[in-house]
């Protein structure tokens, strides 16, 4: 395969038929409520919460600046036709503030759709198939620079300008890395710049994991299959799970699990061809980037706004702050499992091939943010840091919490750091400069000192991310996460204050587990109901191993490594009722 650059969006999904049943519930819910307000699109923001973070908090991503970068969508004989602007002249930009770098590129479909998704805006929206409805973007209130992606590329390495943005989104990549996505890798460690990319589209369009996205300072943008159904308004809504068909997956080919979050990307957008029409995506990885950015954006507003939060939007580190808290707070779709599709849980790897650390979720994002940095030492359960660690092997972090009424509750803990690049061309990894960091979870009693239990740690090899997700139990009261360097023992008495240090993020938190059964666990076909046709696929897949790029792992019920005659009995329950 070649390094040609590529967007990530490869057609339209015909959707396939619902079943019988499915069909009759989706037409009474929509009969029903016919008479209520008309919903704001895209509707997937309601999925990841982020229409509620807008309207709980006043958020609108004002005072926040998006850099857009598109590329030409046409090439001829190798050339880029530009074809990758905006239709700024459509009714959703027309009251944003939205800057074009130059006025050389023609209008682009692609380009178009995310610029909606991102910060459309639009009181007055309609669809000939879905009637009148008001059309509100993730982040409305931004200031965005559109930008060409090669000028952009030009611009900021050999032309030497500035990138001055807080948040850096696009949709394009290419299949192995090169001197520009680690140029992007070194803009994120050294400006602290939020950069989010999509991962690609899965394995139907031969696309692996994509780089910049599967960079390790870049956020990792993967989707959420709407179920599939004939009825195209409910696949605007209803959403199932991330596939290996249609969301490109990890491990990368340099060991790092790739993807860091998922989110629907199936949404009703702008036209490009006039100033009122909208029309519909289908569901690629492009259009859940926008998402995540715009989430990204909002959270910043808050950030700028609170002057506590300043380290999660600093230079230093800024970056790190903002993944680690977008991932902790992600939510655990059915099969979540960290590394391969095993029982054990992998300490190897810190995220789902697939999912990454889970779906976007806006309001514990956003509460996650508010929780503050705490530093070490005695901390809530619930917050973040932005701290420093030295290069040998006996440095050590402390964060200490108690959890009231711990049964039935989750620790998640994140920890992520930046590679190093150096910073003439080709950028090639500064593998010197680059820090191998761990953490741990530790049970501890305050009335017996030296009984501390270890109860699960994150030591990936190649990866700099380190992420743990452990149910508690009514046994343990008092936690502690630990934060180490993993690099080798320094030679003589060398101090801390001589030896060299590397910025890292952490953000923990403590959550209720949700007690009701998602039907996608059972849904193995995604239609949005369970029945027969789900136990047909099942039983042709019983007796096989979980395995995450043919999307086996669905269907292994009970989560123990395999799906065989148990898995089919429960699903058998399931359907009787």
């Amino acid at each position: 395969m070649n390094n040609t650059l590529m967007d990530q969006n490869s057609g339209y999904n015909r959707p396939r038929a619902a079943s019988l049943t499915a069909v009759l519930l989706v037409a009474i819910l929509l009969f029903c409520s016919a008479a209520s307000a008309a919903p704001t699109h895209p509707v997937a923001l309601e999925y990841t919460h982020t229409r509620q973070l807008q309207q709980l908090h006043s958020l609108d991503g004002t005072g926040t600046t998006i850099t857009s970068v598109c590329r030409s969508m046409t090439y001829i004989d190798g050339k880029p036709q530009m074809d990758y602007n905006w239709n700024t002249g459509h009714n959703c930009f027309t009251g944003g503030d939205i800057n074009v770098s130059d006025g050389l590129g023609s209008v682009s479909t692609h380009a178009t759709s995310i610029g909606g998704i991102l910060v459309g805006n639009d009181p007055k929206a309609s669809h000939p198939d879905f009637g009148e409805f008001q059309y509100l973007g993730a982040a409305p209130g931004a200031t965005v620079k559109i930008s060409e992606f090669w000028r952009f590329i030009s611009n900021f390495t050999t032309g030497g300008k500035k990138v001055d943005t807080d948040i850096l989104t696009m949709s394009v990549g290419v299949v192995f890395e090169s001197w520009w996505t680690r140029r992007l890798e070194l803009l994120a460690a050294q400006e602290g710049t939020v950069i989010v990319a999509g991962i690609g589209n899965g394995y139907d369009v031969c696309d692996p994991a994509y780089f910049p996205a599967a960079g390790a300072n870049v956020i990792g943008v993967g989707v959420i299959d709407p179920i599939k159904t004939a009825l195209q308004y409910v696949g605007l809504e209803v959403f199932s799970l991330p596939r290996p068909a249609h969301s490109s997956c990890g491990p990368t080919t340099d060991g790092r699990c790739g993807v860091d979050i998922v989110a629907p990307g199936n949404c009703i957008v702008p036209d490009a061809d006039s100033p009122d029409g909208y029309g519909v995506t289908g569901s690629w990885s492009s259009f859940a980037t926008p998402v995540v950015a715009g989430t990204a954006a909002l959270l910043t507003q808050h950030a700028k706004a609170d002057k506590s939060l300043a380290p999660a939007v600093a230079k230093d580190g800024g970056n790190c702050v903002m993944k680690s808290i977008l991932l902790n707070s992600a939510r655990k779709l059915p099969y979540w499992h960290k590394g391969a599709a095993t029982t054990a849980d992998d300490h190897d790897y810190s995220l789902d091939f697939q999912q990454g650390a889970g779906a976007l979720d806006a309001i514990a994002a956003f509460n996650q943010l508010d929780a503050g940095i705490q530093g070490t030492g005695n901390v809530a359960d619930m917050g973040w840091d932005s701290g420093t660690i030295a290069r040998r092997h006996d440095s050590l972090k402390f964060y200490r919490f108690d959890v009231d009424e711990p049964a039935g509750k989750v620790i998640s803990v994140t920890l992520t750091w930046n590679r190093h690049y150096k910073t003439e061309y080709p950028y090639l990894a500064d593998y010197d400069a680059d820090r191998d960091l761990r953490v741990e979870l530790w049970a501890v009693d305050k009335d017996r000192p030296g009984s501390e239990v270890m109860l699960d740690y994150c030591d990936t090899v190649d990866d700099n991310i380190e992420h743990i997700y452990y149910k508690t139990s009514d046994k343990y009261r008092s936690y502690e996460i630990i934060v180490m360097s993993n690099d080798g023992p320094v030679e003589g008495n060398t101090s801390d204050a001589s030896i060299s240090r590397e910025r890292y993020a952490l953000a923990w938190s403590t959550t209720e587990i949700p007690t009701e059964k998602q039907i996608e666990w059972s849904d193995i076909d995604g239609n949005g109901t369970v029945d027969m046709d789900d136990l047909k696929l099942l039983i042709l897949r019983a007796d096989t191993s979980p395995d995450t790029k043919n999307g086996y792992v669905t269907g292994d019920l009970n989560m123990d490594g395999k799906i065989d005659t148990e898995d089919v009995s429960e699903l058998i329950k399931e359907i009787k009722g």
